[in-house]
């Protein structure tokens, strides 16, 4: 296709005044407010064809542009022409670029080679007759596109044959090489939407080191442009493997060309040759899936040689980063306020933070086995999961120092400390503890009233509980009032006072009768 006329005129302005007014290339870039490499690449193409000025009678646009801008595209035929195809997959390989690969062209052809922009020129020509998943630019092991199938494979009941549910495929695809994943799950919901990630990874055995998803629910909370929100299970996954998350941005389909072309291929080659099978599980369902993901990995390219599977073992694999140790395991996240006796509430059972953390919100990491609690980041608690409804887990650590020593004492060993000081102290303790919906919410009035025979002595306490059980009055409260009040030295209510003898000078004396 020629250059519109302007453009054309403005070549010639350009050659007229390098040419004709011998200006230098800055002066004439200036003159035609053009950027100087557009003027220098236009004088080099313009002496490559053997042009001065003024131009010879007769060239017309047409013929001026061919003469500058289609001989390049012709191979000179005495020169040697590079492998374009091996130049095409050396630059998916990581550090390797144009420049890199012309050098090493003209170590082996220093007289002869094309120069470094006719090396460029050439390879971007034959490069546009490439398909248009081949023409992407990825670097070896560096980007995993993933996303469902617009279409669904139906799952049937294998007792009365009837259609149970639909099931979602999962497709990923490695940047450079292409090579495909494909996997049935239950649902785009998150647990399989992660854990289709964990099964893509271990089938290319390998991490990338980006995650490309599209702006799904289970991935990405809420879309931006710029800064979209990551569900925090799947950047807990991201982070076990080591991989960064990009979503695609809304609206830019070429973001997610890639993945776009392998769920096109897991459509046309997986779900439409399984349109006939009548599968009763997920697991037979990926069996045939798994055939047929191998048959379109080994397919041979059309316009290239080689095949997904090739360029996977050449391109992608030495590129991956290892697999982690230990498989990710599935962790829900969510934020909870810790009550005034330091625990939180998480899926029906109570765990224990630091209680200076009290009616603080912290975030809550649970997984089948494990439940972690994270302030600001940093990891404060660690328990094992309990799945007993409404019972507590408690870390004694956890505990202010009051409440640890207290931690070790039982009901009968309460109860056995208050019977050093008398019967009464001991009922007393006991019916406290008996009129507490928990026996450990009375713990602390029970020590309170045996430490006040510290103060009062013992026998004083003694009488102070047997006042207050006649009373029922079952609080530390209460005995201390007793004891302040020197109650405890007076007759309980309703018992008679001791009667003592009027002193006369009849009644005689014990040493009337010695």
């Amino acid at each position: 296709m020629s250059r519109p006329h302007t453009a054309m005129r403005k070549i010639r302005d350009v050659l007229r005044l390098r040419f004709g007014e011998h200006l230098s290339l800055r002066d004439v870039a200036a003159s035609l407010q053009i950027p100087f490499t557009t003027v220098s690449d236009h004088v080099r193409r313009a002496t490559a064809a053997g042009l001065s000025w003024p131009l010879p009678d007769g060239l017309d646009d047409n013929g001026l542009d061919a003469m500058l801008f289609s001989s390049s595209e012709r191979p000179t035929t005495n020169r040697p022409v590079p492998d374009w195809e091996k130049v095409h997959r050396e630059l998916h390989r990581p550090g390797v670029t144009l420049m890199l690969l012309w050098l090493e062209y003209k170590e082996a052809f220093p007289d002869d080679g094309y120069a470094y922009s006719q090396f460029c020129e050439h390879y971007r020509a034959w490069r546009r007759h490439l398909d248009v998943v081949m023409r992407q630019s990825h670097k070896a092991g560096e980007k995993m596109f993933v996303d469902f199938s617009g279409h669904r494979l139906p799952i049937y009941d294998a007792a009365t044959g009837e259609e149970s549910f639909r099931a979602e495929l999962f497709v990923s695809v490695l940047g450079a090489s292409s090579y495909l994943y494909a996997e049935a799950v239950a649902s785009q919901k998150l647990g399989d939407w992660v854990s289709a990630h964990v099964h893509a990874l271990e089938f290319y055995n390998g991490c990338p080191a980006i995650l490309v998803p599209d702006n799904l629910r289970s991935g990405v909370t809420r879309p931006h442009r710029y800064e979209p929100d990551v569900n925090a299970t799947y950047q807990d996954m991201a982070a076990h493997y080591g991989v960064a998350i990009i979503p695609a941005r809304s609206y830019k389909p070429r973001d997610k060309a890639k993945v776009e072309a392998g769920v096109l291929l897991a459509e046309r080659w997986i779900l439409a040759r399984l349109r006939n099978e009548r599968f009763t599980s997920l697991a037979e369902a990926n069996v045939a899936i798994k055939r047929l993901v191998a048959w379109v990995n080994a397919r041979p390219f059309k316009k290239i040689d080689g095949s997904r599977a090739s360029l996977f073992v050449e391109i992608d694999q030495p590129a991956l980063r290892p697999l982690p140790p230990e498989r990710y395991e599935l962790a829900l996240f969510k934020p909870a306020k810790v009550n005034i006796d330091y625990h939180v509430e998480l899926d029906c059972h109570y765990y224990s933070v630091p209680y200076i953390y009290v009616d603080e919100v912290i975030d809550a990491r649970m997984t089948a086995s494990t439940i972690e609690v994270f302030r600001k980041g940093r990891r404060v608690a660690s328990h094992l999961r309990s799945y007993v409804k409404w019972h507590h887990t408690t870390d004694p650590a956890h505990m202010p120092e009051s409440h640890r020593r207290h931690a070790q004492w039982t009901p009968s060993r309460i109860i056995a400390w208050a019977e050093k000081t008398g019967p009464s102290t001991a009922k007393l303790a006991e019916g406290i503890m008996a009129a507490r919906p928990h026996p450990e919410q009375g713990f602390r009035s029970c020590l309170g009233i045996v430490r006040l025979g510290g103060r009062y002595g013992a026998e004083r306490l003694e009488a102070a509980c047997t006042r207050a059980l006649s009373v029922q009055a079952f609080s530390y409260r209460s005995v201390e009032s007793i004891l302040k009040n020197g109650l405890d030295q007076k007759p309980l209510p309703g018992e008679p006072a001791p009667r003592a003898h009027p002193r006369h000078d009849n009644v005689r004396g014990p040493g009337y009768y010695e």
